[in-house]
């Protein structure tokens, strides 16, 4: 496809959704063609926001009631992350609970987990679901509910170990919960797909598919894969950022990559750009508990304007954010399109 036919049939192209005038905002930086463009002020969370916790990172962020909520991913002063609401105004300013997040059980009986970490919040019709990665005899996926962010119903885990990077489609497809995950071994997740799993009531998943493979022409997303943010409903498809992993001689790096999954059937991948979005380049990227990290957990979009904030841990220590438009990263998805593996079939085998 040449660049005419990609920018006439890309500008065409809407995110599925409601206004958010609101969300935070900047522009790209004059004379740049990047497709994903930092925040001039990040970080946005640094080091020891609060008392009792030493770094917040990885988190996930949405509207509600004209404020923004985030479920944060919180390093407490002895190493052990659990959960911990904050609210904004703005999107960019944090008020960060002390007190972790409190749990309970369908019958009232708490339910809280040994430990907590890489939230995603998702809203499903008239409910926002937590999904994070939680101590099951094993790193396995833990799910909670709620509808005023006053109470929390955490469910019965959906997977058995070992599994992380769960995130829940934003509506159901045939009447069923569309979930993302990325199962894994005991040690540092080296099976590394993406698969896809349904199910009617979220406590029986079946149908699984695969959905992505690791690997590509580049070497950035050689190791593995992991969803990121719940993915955007555009006309074109399920709009999915998710992180790459390399390795190096000096360890693990994270970036941030984006693709296209089919409406209908999101185990298909309608365009995944060959290249990273957000590699770490910045310091706060570069240098941190975990050195040279970029993951995205969380976007805030506009239907109206196509603007989308990614909410992204840095260094496994600060919070930071990228900006796109929907014009912008639709553009250079197809642009720079590559078929990975059997990606573009229907992830059933």
């Amino acid at each position: 496809m040449n660049k005419l036919n990609v920018d006439l049939g890309v500008d065409s192209v809407r995110i599925v959704g409601g206004s958010l005038p609101e969300m935070p905002w900047q522009d790209k930086p004059e004379g740049s063609e990047a497709p994903v463009w930092r925040y001039s002020e990040n970080p946005v969370i640094g080091r020891n926001p609060v008392p009792g916790i030493a770094r917040i990172f990885n988190s996930a962020v949405a509207p509600y009631e004209g404020r923004f909520v985030g479920v944060f991913r919180a390093e407490t002063i002895n190493g052990r992350p659990h959960l911990h609401l904050g609210w904004s105004d703005d999107g960019l300013a944090w008020d960060i609970e002390t007190e972790r997040l409190h749990l309970v059980d369908e019958e009232g009986n708490d339910y809280q987990p040994n430990y907590a970490y890489d939230p995603r919040l998702v809203r499903v019709e008239d409910t926002y679901y937590i999904i994070w990665c939680t101590d099951f005899y094993g790193a396995a996926l833990g799910i909670a509910q709620t509808k005023d962010f006053k109470s929390f119903v955490r469910l019965e885990n959906p997977f058995l170990p070992f599994n992380r990077n769960g995130v829940l489609l934003p509506r159901k497809l045939n009447g069923n919960f569309m979930l993302l995950s990325r199962p894994s071994d005991s040690g540092h997740t080296p099976f590394g797909d993406i698969f896809l799993s349904e199910s009617p009531d979220l406590v029986y998943w079946g149908k699984h598919r695969h959905v992505m493979s690791k690997g590509g022409q580049g070497w950035w997303q050689s190791v593995k894969i992991g969803g990121g943010p719940a993915p955007i409903e555009t006309t074109e498809g399920w709009l999915m950022f998710y992180h790459g992993v390399t390795g190096t001689c000096n360890g693990l790096v994270y970036s941030m990559g984006v693709a296209v999954l089919d409406l209908d059937d999101p185990s298909k991948v309608k365009y995944r750009s060959s290249n990273f979005v957000l590699t770490p380049e910045e310091w706060y990227e570069e240098r941190g508990f975990v050195p040279n990290v970029v993951f995205p957990c969380a976007t805030l979009h506009d239907a109206d304007t196509g603007r989308i904030a990614i909410y992204y841990g840095a260094a496994d220590t600060y919070v930071g954010i990228a900006y796109t438009t929907v014009s912008d990263i639709m553009k250079y998805v197809i642009a720079t399109d590559e078929v990975v593996a059997d990606d573009r079939e229907s992830g059933r085998m």
